[in-house]
């Protein structure tokens, strides 16, 4: 019999209250959300009252620019992020029924496509209050990683984007979320229930949160305290593109494919196939990302 860790079986939701007959409920992954965000806002406040880390010993904003910075960035977390999901993933699915794009709570959010709408909403940002751009985006890449390892594990404790079938002593069996009685046949709405059907798969989320949150947070954050490295414009930017888009590609490897892309003759979900060789979505999405995040980090220059 095959060595598993058994999955903890997390409620996904904090608690649930009823206003005037609506149910309303907190989630981890609404809350990975509001904490990722206000995290790195406290820790671009944070450094930007430390001029001597900055370019000539000035910091490139104020706090008031940063909470403005905020409302900014939030849009294109939101906007970015499903329209990414939109063009990227089920393009033909929300052509045949477009109102499905503002169902938002339905699901379907792209990391990549919410990094281009943060970029975008910066560099606006940036344009309009004569902040150096690339200083903007060193802010930001320091402060990225944090949220990003909460999500991924808001992802774990809804058992979703989960790994392939694996056979190693670490594997979990991820259970279905019980969202009627009816559904599937489960007893109590609400609760975790196994089908029978379930395989041991990698826990990708775990290996996503460790790679692209913890350790891209934490090289960041020694760079920039450490190693005055906010003095050269864009290095940080470069090295966390480069990290992030190095951690997702080899994550993939592992990961269970994008629904989208799986079928007959093509059970590894590529997007992209050549012969017996191919890339997936996620993958082929990271390729400009490290390529960008070389430039980036290899043209920075520091400044006096």
């Amino acid at each position: 019999m095959q060595a598993l860790i058994p999955f903890p079986e997390i409620s996904p939701e904090i608690f649930s209250i009823s206003l005037f007959g609506m149910e309303f409920a907190l989630r981890w992954y609404a809350l990975a959300y509001i904490a990722g965000i206000l995290i790195g806002w406290r820790l671009i406040v944070r450094a930007v009252r430390r001029a001597d880390l900055w370019p000539g010993d000035t910091a490139p904003m104020d706090e008031k620019q940063v909470e403005d910075l905020l409302t900014w960035i939030i849009i294109g977390i939101i906007v970015g992020g499903r329209m990414g999901f939109v063009l990227f993933y089920d393009l033909g699915q929300y052509l045949q029924d477009p109102v499905k794009v503002l169902r938002v709570w339905d699901g379907g959010m792209s990391f990549h496509g919410g990094l281009l709408g943060v970029i975008i909403a910066a560099w606006v940002f940036a344009q309009r209050a004569g902040i150096s751009k690339r200083s903007m985006g060193d802010a930001l890449a320091m402060a990225v990683p944090v949220g990003l390892m909460l999500g991924r594990l808001a992802n774990f404790i809804n058992a979703e984007l989960y790994g392939r079938a694996t056979d190693l002593p670490w594997a979990m069996k991820f259970p279905v979320m019980c969202r009627d009685v009816a559904y599937q046949g489960c007893a109590v709405a609400g609760e975790w229930f196994y089908t029978g059907t379930e395989v041991a798969r990698h826990p990708s989320q775990l290996y996503q949160a460790m790679l692209e949150g913890a350790v891209l947070a934490v090289l960041a954050l020694w760079l920039v305290y450490r190693c005055d490295a906010l003095k050269a414009r864009g290095r940080i930017m470069g090295i966390f593109l480069t990290g992030y888009g190095l951690a997702r590609f080899v994550v993939e490897f592992v990961r269970q494919p994008d629904y989208q892309f799986t079928g007959p003759g093509n059970p590894l979900g590529y997007a992209w196939q050549l012969g017996e060789y191919g890339l997936t979505m996620g993958q082929i999405l990271s390729l400009p990302m490290i390529a960008i995040g070389l430039g980036f980090a290899l043209s920075a220059r520091r400044q006096p």
